[in-house]
């Protein structure tokens, strides 16, 4: 905002500065050519004395006055001047209301110093001193005369008074109001700052200590006193819902466990394990949903962590398993990681990928100031339509919920959430052959390195 302002501001003193320079010349140009016409109407006879020892200029300007007029039989144009038409209009209009309607009008521009009727009547000191200015030269012959009536104007060199005036001007604009603004502005953009700061604060920790004293203009004030308001309410919810999903996991896991020693009385091996699979899924899914909801408020602080060696450790752990879990290529990168958290995304993300693709490749590399985790399957892929509903909580490829074919269809959401913890993001593409054929789906686990 400063910015255009200063250079709105340079804009209107550059308009302002050619209006006033253009008037100055208008102004000079009347002044000059009404001179030069009451000399040729009136052809005065001045009476200067020849010095002044009291007021040299005065002296100097009286004998520039008694100069002026010359009437002569040759016309006042020397070899190679060119006639300044522009001004010959300007004086033949003024002597038209005079009601002098010359013959032959001509003016020209001419070095004082090539001028021998001026510098004939200077002595030498002021030869010196005006042989270095420029004149104007207007010659009239009137009609029935032979002789020219010829009057002389010193050219003025532009005013530097009005540049100064017009500088000073301008810093006193640029003092009064780009500093006033600038003051405005930083008093309603420091408390604007703040409040940012707090916000991203917030964000990463959902914690109500530094909240902002409000501050600033009144509307800044209000903002300010309303953040903190819905800052309060959020962590309250946010309390609130740690309360009940403790309650909820506590309820549920207890009489689970109850019912896992239940049916050790159950004679039938087969009926006994199927009642075992569901008591575990449903414990499964239940901690992915407790994880889904904790994981906005993690309780572990982030560790510097070599994520090459945790991910090696969780493939590790499914080649013990005897999973088809390759291990490509990968770089040593140390960053900050809450490493339970991600190991458990990785582990839902490979888990996807053998699940739906029968096979995992996983590799690491570095993209700029990123490290890139990418779990490749060989599977069907998912439609280009549904890829982002896939990562939405209980959303899955399969209708069923059945754990051998996908479970609750939490384990992309929570590994997207990660993700998001992080910093980072989760995506997923379609993996395509030369002919355009679906070969697999990639899923891209992207964490920033600092």
């Amino acid at each position: 905002m400063l910015l255009a302002v200063a250079l709105a501001l340079l804009v209107a003193q550059t308009v302002s500065a050619v209006l006033l320079y253009r008037s100055a010349e208008q102004r000079r140009e009347m002044i000059a050519a009404n001179s030069l016409a009451f000399q040729l109407v009136t052809e005065p006879r001045f009476d200067f004395r020849t010095s002044d020892t009291r007021n040299p200029a005065k002296a100097n300007r009286g004998r520039w006055q008694r100069l002026r007029i010359q009437r002569t039989d040759e016309r006042p144009v020397l070899a190679g001047e060119a006639r300044d038409t522009t001004r010959e209009e300007m004086l033949r209009s003024i002597l038209a209301g005079q009601g002098i309607e010359p013959a032959e009008l001509i003016v020209v521009v001419r070095d004082v110093a090539n001028d021998s009727y001026v510098m004939d009547q200077l002595e030498a000191r002021e030869r010196l001193e005006w042989g270095k200015g420029r004149m104007l030269i207007a010659g009239m012959l009137r009609q029935g005369q032979s002789e020219w009536t010829v009057a002389r104007w010193p050219l003025a060199e532009s005013e530097p008074s009005q540049l100064g005036l017009l500088i000073g001007q301008t810093l006193l604009l640029y003092a009064v109001l780009v500093g006033g603004l600038a003051w405005l502005l930083r008093r309603i953009t420091r408390p604007m700052a703040a409040l940012t700061k707090r916000l991203e604060r917030f964000a990463a920790t959902r914690e109500l200590d530094g909240q902002l004293e409000p501050s600033g203009p009144d509307d800044t004030r209000r903002l300010i006193a309303a953040h903190n308001a819905m800052e309060a309410r959020i962590a309250a919810l946010l309390h609130e819902k740690d309360v009940m999903l403790g309650a909820i996991g506590h309820d549920l896991k207890t009489p689970l466990a109850a019912l896992r020693v239940r049916i050790e009385s159950v004679e039938d091996d087969a009926e006994r394990g199927k009642m075992a699979a569901s008591i575990e899924d449903i414990t499964r899914s239940l901690d992915d949903i407790l994880s889904l909801a904790r994981v906005g408020r993690p309780s572990d602080p982030l560790e510097r962590t070599d994520l090459a060696a945790l991910l090696a450790a969780v493939v590790e752990e499914f080649e013990d398993m005897g999973e088809p879990v390759e291990l490509a290529d990968t770089q040593r990168l140390a960053m900050p990681l809450r490493a339970t958290w991600l190991r458990r995304a990785l582990r839902n993300l490979i888990e996807n990928a053998l699940r739906y693709g029968e096979r995992a490749r996983v590799s690491l590399v570095r993209d700029g100031r990123h490290a890139v985790v990418r779990i490749e399957d060989d599977g069907p892929g998912i439609p280009e339509n549904e890829i982002a509903g896939m990562m939405e909580p209980f959303a899955r490829g399969d209708s069923s919920r059945n754990r051998e074919t996908g479970g609750a269809g939490l384990g992309l959401a929570l590994a997207r959430a990660i993700a998001d913890q992080h910093g980072g993001t989760l995506t997923l593409r379609n993996r395509t052959g030369a002919g355009g054929e679906i070969e697999g789906l990639v899923a891209e686990l992207r964490l920033p390195i600092d």
